[in-house]
């Protein structure tokens, strides 16, 4: 790699490190997993930085959905480890109550369910873009989309759609 690609990739990761942690911790609800994540896909997107034409970050973050779908194929029975402290968020007058309950909800779904709210919902990828992402049919999104909502739904009884206590 020479000076100005490297250069370039430094400044990459400076610009978009904390967005790309934030939404590994999201797919992982590890913060150590999630650093891991990063810095393989970042690892693995420097080898092509070169080839890379556009902006990196779809193509990072896609690296990171592959080794995380990778990772949960691997290790189905892992346990999920809560961790004492939440990255940070980026607005202040959100509920922290509301989200480490949503946090700790999620973190009780298996890895396919989490990667799909996750892809879905906080990515706003159409059910296809997940469904290429994940190499899985478009209905298994719909089905693990639906039944993790489900499983959200009978564990957070006082939330309506909207996040908003009743």
């Amino acid at each position: 790699m020479d000076k100005a690609a490297e250069r370039e990739f430094s400044e990459f990761v400076a610009a978009r490190g904390a967005t790309l942690l934030r939404v590994a911790y999201a797919l992982t609800g590890e913060q150590h997993a999630a650093e891991d994540l990063v810095q393989t896909a970042l690892a693995k997107a420097m080898l092509r930085w070169t080839r890379i034409r556009g902006d990196a970050e779809p193509y990072v973050r896609k690296i990171m959905y592959h080794e995380h779908v990778s990772w949960w194929r691997r290790l189905r029975h892992r346990r999920e480890v809560v961790t004492a402290e939440p990255p940070e968020r980026g607005s202040a007058d959100e509920d922290p109550h509301l989200r480490l309950t949503m946090r700790a909800a999620l973190a009780t779904l298996p890895a396919r369910q989490r990667a799909v709210l996750v892809l879905r919902y906080l990515e706003d990828l159409s059910e296809q873009q997940v469904a290429d992402l994940l190499g899985v049919s478009t209905g298994t999104v719909g089905s693990q989309a639906s039944r993790a909502l489900a499983t959200l739904r009978r564990r957070l009884p006082d939330l309506d759609g909207t996040g908003v206590r009743r």
